[in-house]
């Protein structure tokens, strides 16, 4: 796994057994809360809310949902007050995982990460041990299927993009700062070029090369972590070879 797009990969086709079970519709129903409390619930003023309702809007999160998450962050509807917190540890190898949850108990949450952690082969650090890492991006992935890869840089790059990355066989990268997320969207939609996938995100810096059984941990303890109701999004440095992905 060498960049962003392999793993956002797997947990586009993991999404869709989530979707079965309802859990990206809690997920998202969360975020669309704490955004609305944190900024109010009108979109043209608060960029979080807008960037999670981009979300809810790709889960196809029906509207009453949607209505209903904003009116409990804001305080129109009674809701469960939920806080942000985010983990920081070490998975098989040493790789480095940090997880951002959104949760009612912190007690509670804590237990599950830290058990989940010593259960595959990892452990739970202190806040601060692995986060400097990561830095915090916005990320699209781009199907070539159709797209002039010279029209994509300067469409990409015009609108604020920091970088365009040839990244497999299949999709181009585009990396930008957070600010500019929005603009690049907008500018490639109106180019009428197909995101496939897009996310504000935390990317690592460099990459570390794990195999064998602790990259099948590896996986093991992200998808487990991402399980996790409290548990929003989770990010590892780790390296994971393609045929240990696909075997699970």
């Amino acid at each position: 796994m060498s960049g962003h797009s392999k793993w956002a990969n797997i947990k586009h086709k993991k999404g869709a057994e989530d979707a079965k079970r309802g859990k990206v519709f809690t997920k998202v129903v969360k975020e669309i809360i704490v955004a609305a409390r944190l900024g109010g619930g009108d979109p043209n003023a608060n960029p979080r809310l807008r960037t999670v309702l981009l979300k809810a809007k790709a889960a196809n999160l029906p509207k009453d949902n949607v209505e209903r998450a904003i009116k409990k962050g804001t305080g129109d509807l009674e809701g469960v007050n939920y806080e942000e917190l985010s983990y920081e540890g070490y998975g098989p190898g040493g790789v480095a995982v940090l997880v951002e949850s959104l949760t009612d108990n912190k007690n509670r949450t804590v237990a599950d990460v830290r058990h989940l952690f010593n259960k595959y082969n990892g452990n739970l650090g202190e806040n601060g041990c692995v986060g400097w890492m990561f830095d915090k991006k916005g990320w699209f992935s781009v199907a070539k299927a159709g797209v002039d890869e010279e029209e994509l840089m300067m469409t990409a790059l015009d609108a604020g993009a920091e970088d365009v990355k040839d990244e497999d066989d299949e999709n181009f990268e585009i990396i930008t700062a957070p600010d500019d997320y929005e603009a690049v969207k907008e500018a490639l939609e109106k180019a009428s070029i197909e995101i496939i996938d897009s996310e504000i995100t935390m990317l690592p810096q460099n990459y570390v090369s794990i195999s064998g059984k602790e990259a099948e941990s590896m996986m093991k303890l992200m998808d487990a972590l991402e399980d996790n109701d409290d548990v929003q999004k989770v990010y590892t440095n780790a390296d994971i070879p393609d045929e240990v992905m696909d075997a699970m």
